[in-house]
This record gives C-alpha cells, structure tokens and sequence, in this order.
C-alpha cells in the first residue's frame, strides 16, 4: 500500500516538474561567480531521494553521506533531495558555517506539507510561529528554570518504573521510553498527569507522528491523511484544557509557573497582545511532539548499549548508586544529584552521537553565496549531517568504538558533536532532554540489569533512529537473586 502511494506521488510530482522543467533552467546562471558544487541530480523529478532514504531505512544514514565525499573529495556536494535542488555541508566547517549564518544567509526549512498538519489559527506560517516560539521558550528550558522540576520528574519516573517495569520479566523497551518521555511531557508542559488522560493523547500521538515522515498525500486512509486527522482531534483535547486553566488561573487555583501553558497564557507579545487559544493548542502540539520522540529514541539506545556494554553499565550504577545511598527515604532527586551524574552524561552523549535522534536538518538559502569556493545559489535547499563528524574518524579516531571518555574535560572540538544542532537553531529543549535522559537512567540501574532478547536487532532510521522491533530485554531486577 506504501508503494502505491509512493507511485502516485511520483506520478504526480513527475507531471507538474515537466510542465516547469525549463521555465527556471537558466535562472542562476548569470549571478554566479563560481562553479557549483560536484554531485549527481540522480534521476529526473525524485533525484537521489531514494537512495537518502533507504539508507536510513538500512539502518545506515551516514552512508549517503560518505559514499558522495569519497566520490568527489569534497566536503559539499550537490544531489537532489524531497522534490528540490540541495547541496549537503560536511563536517565541522559546515556545521559552523550554518550555524553561524542563519537568518543571515540561510534560514530553516521544511516541507508545505507541516503546515497541513500543524495548521496555525493565525494568517503567519509554521516558520513565522517557529520563531516566535523559540523566543519564548528560552525562559522556561533555561537550566535555572527547570530545576524546580526535577522532583516532578523523579515523581513521574517512579511511578512509570513501578507501573511498566517492576514485577516484568521482559519488556518492550522503546514503546516503554516513549510512555515515560511522553508523560512527561504532558505533565511539565500542561500539567496532565493521570495516566488514563495521557493514554487518551498517546495513541493519536504516535498516529501523528507515524505520518510526518510519510507520502504527503492527503486521501482517506493514507497516512497522511491519518496524521491531519489526529491533530485536529488534539487539538481540539488542547484546547478544552486550555480553557479550564484560564478559568483555574482566574480563580487561583493554577499558578503562574507550573508549567508552559500558563507560561503562554500569561506571556504578551511586544506588542502586548497575548495568544489565541488554537495558537497556543499549536504551540503546545508541536512541544509535545518534540518533547519526547527525540529523548524516548536516546533513552533506548542507553538501554541497547549498557547491555551489550557491562563495564560502562558498571561505571553508571556506581555513580548512580552512590547518589541514591546519599538520599534518605522518599527523597526525590534534585539539582545537586543531577550535578553528580557526570559519568552517566558522558555516557548518553556517547550514545548520542552514536545514535544521534537528529540525523541533520535542511536550511534554505536566502541569496546567493559561495562556500568552499562553490556557488550556492538562492533558494537551494541546504542539508547537514550530524553524522558528517559523529562517525567521522579525523574528527572521533575509533569512530565506532564506545567511549565517554571523548567527552570528558573540555570534550569534542566545537562544531564536531551537534546532536542538538547549534547556533540560532540549536534545540532549545537541550537541558530539559539532558534532565530527563538522567532521571531515566537513575531509574533504570538501580532496578535493573538486564539482557537483550534479540542480540543483532537491526535499527532503521526513519527518520531518528528505532530498534526494529521494539527492543525487547530481560529483566534481572537487583533485590532478586
């Protein structure tokens, strides 16, 4: 069925390109003062698209990748990719240059098809409410300001770990981490806790998130066409939420900082006008789909990688038993335990820039510029790779071999461990991921060892990397024999 949609789409991708294939041929031809970048276009309308692709779906991103710099001993290339003409940047200097320019010579970009999904109620578009959005967050993800969470989180993990894990002798371990990261989720950002009311949010979630990354074609039963339809049906959940906080917080019985949404209630723009209610329920939908896909795909590859690696599950619940033996009963952990799981956190950025949740992102060009000396012209679409330094072995010698060490002292080289991203766009749920990735693994290794079920389970990546059936472990609770 899949494939019929993909064939459809092609079709209809391969009719409307010939109708423009040389309306815009020569269009940067004059402004340009230097050679474009060597690549392929790859086959006419899909381009490389495929080939992008199905290496991630192999369980392989990084190949696509190093294939085209070994092909044209570059470090920038250009291929086709999603319908648009791109270019890829490789490697540290890339990422800097991104990073470094956006809003000035690039700027994020996304398909069309995000704005069928996460329709705003205002005339702007997904990459207007984007910005405004990451101007507003930064005050409620500071590390400051998450820390009177911690023992929100705590209290969540337990309750999870008590009700999903205990008392099992094998588990799911991925549909687990997203249960965990997503109650979370909805109970930090709009104060939701009961797991009835969660469960109720969850399945239209995954259906959600499943058409994302799907053929954008919107007829009934596609994917697709699954995802419009459970937004609209969270939102509509959001917004009855929504309106029983402003009664709450008129009336005193929620508090000005318990959680975003009142933050969004009580915050005007500069102009001193305060968001409608269906922009907030956008705002609060996006959150919560980027609050937890990415930590839930980190926490089970920590799971993944501690049991295939015993030494450096040692080296965690040493640490994390030192800190748990410092509590008295019924104590939740705070900022200053978290302070002490440095050797847990160089873990799980191993982890991460092994198995980073963020493969890379697209940027558009605003004008013409040139890199390396190649042209890139305005509007190109510009792709980069987490993986161009994450398992690139000039930047990370071993790049496959699992090591915290890399990040111990003054850690990677700057530019070389992006799974966060960086500059202007770095992901601004940066330390809530870090507190929520710790609190998990405390949780886990003092309850726990645990063997892997299926030991070569392959990983697709589609598009943050997914153990291909679940993770399936046994569990070897400690306070049994």
């Amino acid at each position: 069925m899949e494939l019929f949609y993909v064939s459809l789409l092609c079709l209809f991708v391969l009719l409307v390109s010939i109708s423009f294939l040389f309306l815009f041929s020569n269009k940067n031809k004059s402004t340009l003062s230097c050679p474009l970048p060597p690549g392929n276009s790859g086959w006419p309308v899909i381009g490389e698209s495929l080939e992008f692709l199905s290496t991630g779906w192999k369980g392989h991103p990084e190949k696509f990748i190093f294939d085209r710099i070994s092909k044209y001993s570059s470090n920038v290339f250009k291929t086709h990719l999603l319908g648009e003409k791109a270019t890829v940047f490789c490697g540290a200097s890339g990422n800097k240059f991104l990073f470094s320019n956006e809003n000035k010579l690039v700027q994020a970009w996304w398909p069309s098809s995000v704005d069928k999904v996460f329709p705003s109620s205002t005339q702007t578009s997904s990459k207007e409410e984007a910005i405004k959005m990451r101007k507003m967050l930064p005050n409620f993800l500071k590390p400051e300001a998450l820390q009177r969470y911690i023992g929100i989180m705590d209290h969540i993990a337990q309750r999870h770990f008590h009700e999903s894990w205990e008392n099992q002798e094998e588990v799911f371990v991925f549909p687990l981490a997203k249960r965990y990261t997503f109650w979370l989720a909805c109970r930090l950002f709009v104060s939701v806790e009961d797991p009835n009311h969660v469960a109720k949010l969850a399945d239209p979630f995954d259906v959600l998130a499943s058409g994302l990354i799907s053929i954008p074609i919107n007829l009934p039963g596609t994917p697709f066409n699954r995802a419009i339809k459970a937004s609209n049906f969270i939102r509509k959940e959001l917004v009855a939420i929504i309106k029983q906080r402003k009664t709450d917080l008129a009336e005193g019985k929620a508090s000005a900082t318990q959680d975003i949404l009142s933050h969004m209630l009580l915050t005007s723009d500069e102009n001193g006008k305060f968001m409608h209610e269906l922009d907030i329920a956008d705002k609060i939908l996006g959150l919560l789909i980027g609050g937890h896909d990415t930590a839930s795909s980190a926490c089970a590859f920590i799971v993944k990688y501690l049991a295939e690696l015993p030494e450096i599950y040692e080296g965690v619940y040493k640490e994390q038993m030192e800190i748990e033996k410092s509590k008295v009963p019924g104590e939740l952990l705070n900022w200053e335990d978290i302070k002490k799981m440095r050797y847990s956190w160089n873990v799980a950025c191993e982890v991460l820039r092994l198995a980073p949740p963020l493969q890379g992102a697209f940027r558009e060009a605003l004008t013409d510029f040139t890199f390396n000396g190649f042209s890139i012209p305005k509007g190109w679409k510009i792709y980069w790779s987490a993986n161009s330094t994450h398992r690139n072995s000039e930047v990370f010698p071993e790049p496959l071999k699992f090591d915290p060490s890399r990040f111990e002292g003054s850690g990677p080289a700057p530019y070389t461990f992006v799974p966060f991203g960086g500059g202007p766009r770095m992901c601004p749920g940066k330390e809530y991921a870090r507190l929520e990735i710790l609190v998990f693994m405390h949780h886990l290794v003092k309850r726990f060892r645990w063997d892997k079920i299926i030991p070569n389970e392959k990983i697709v990546v589609n598009p943050m990397p997914i153990p291909a059936k679940g993770l399936p472990v046994r569990l070897f609770p400690h306070n049994k024999p």
